[in-house]
């Protein structure tokens, strides 16, 4: 489990990549909170480290919330000293679900209005998208997930980043799958010029008589789309790097979609923008080039052997048939 100080040395580090323009805001907010997984659960609590006197000021204030203390193994002693929330001497943080979320955006400028998880939620400050879960939730931003009870109710917060979540319930969790409990999902305002881009589901084959759809994605998406994407670009001879097709646009996905726009042309004749962007021209793009490959004739190769012949005659054969190839018998 790593430390509320090494948190912070790296989100100083993930705000400078961001200034860059080297990672995105979803990127640096994912990957501040794993490394946030581990750190304690502690209701009402907004991002403070987790000490016994932070714990006590929380159960004072919802004494109804009774696991604050006996979580907390320091309570009687003050001693967090062998505490699985004080690794290696350092303190770590703690959050209730709604506090993590907005705790995440916090670090990066944001603030997301609301005292629970519920007024969150029905805040429009807040949002620039929202929508049910079962209707697909937009991949290439950091979302927050709703849990939404039968009194209409959120009763549980979390969020999403391309196909995982991570939630603070029991401690801050990293799952890497959508779980069924989800119901609703949010697009933080911060995201607003993003809308345009954002996706919720997977490139489809059209049907007969339809035009396909290009769906823009980029480096951070994840998914069957990116799949489509790298196994065409694998097709065309692009490095992808150690992983290969595996649905996660990363960094060698986008120098292979670089280095396809950079000798290609869109169906007007036209350089591609070299951006690592797959929009619908790139995408015409790669089809076409797969379609060549696919109606190119097969090369065929014969093995003939000619034997005694004297070393100026093969070099002219080997001049003449680039694939030849001269073996030099012994005896």
């Amino acid at each position: 489990m790593n430390s509320a100080k090494y948190v912070d040395e790296l989100i100083v580090r993930l705000k400078e990549q961001v200034k860059n323009g080297e990672i995105s805001l979803s990127e640096a907010i994912w990957r501040t909170a794993l490394a946030c997984v581990g750190f304690p659960y502690v209701f009402g609590a907004w991002g403070a480290e987790c000490t016994v006197k932070e714990r006590k000021y929380r159960l004072g204030l919802n004494p109804s919330h009774t696991t604050i203390q006996t979580k907390c193994k320091a309570w009687n002693n003050n001693n967090c000293t062998g505490c699985q929330w004080f690794p290696n001497g350092e303190r770590t943080r703690c959050f209730d679900c709604r506090g993590f979320d907005d705790w995440l955006f916090k670090q990066y400028g944001y603030d997301l209005e609301g005292e629970g998880a519920t007024s969150q939620w029905n805040s429009k400050n807040n949002w620039c998208r929202k929508g049910n879960v079962r209707d697909g939730v937009p991949q290439g931003v950091v979302v927050c997930l709703f849990y939404e009870n039968d009194s209409g109710k959120m009763a549980h917060t979390g969020i999403y980043f391309n196909g995982q979540t991570c939630e603070c319930s029991n401690g801050v969790q990293h799952n890497t799958k959508l779980a069924s409990k989800w119901t609703k999902y949010a697009v933080p305002a911060c995201f607003a010029d993003l809308m345009g881009s954002l996706t919720t589901e997977p490139q489809k084959e059209p049907e007969k008589g339809k035009t396909t759809v290009y769906k823009t994605i980029r480096k951070g998406n994840m998914g069957e789309l990116v799949k489509n994407l790298q196994t065409m670009l694998s097709k065309l001879g692009y490095d992808l790097g150690i992983c290969g097709i595996d649905g996660d646009f990363g960094i060698a996905t986008q120098n292979a979609v670089k280095e396809f726009q950079r000798t290609h042309k869109d169906e007007n004749g036209k350089a591609l923008v070299v951006d690592g962007v797959v929009g619908e021209k790139t995408w015409k793009a790669l089809e076409k080039a797969v379609a060549e490959i696919g109606s190119a004739p097969p090369v065929v190769y014969y093995s003939v052997t000619i034997s005694h012949l004297t070393e100026k005659e093969s070099d002219a054969i080997i001049k003449e048939y680039k694939n030849a190839t001269r073996t030099v018998e012994k005896g």
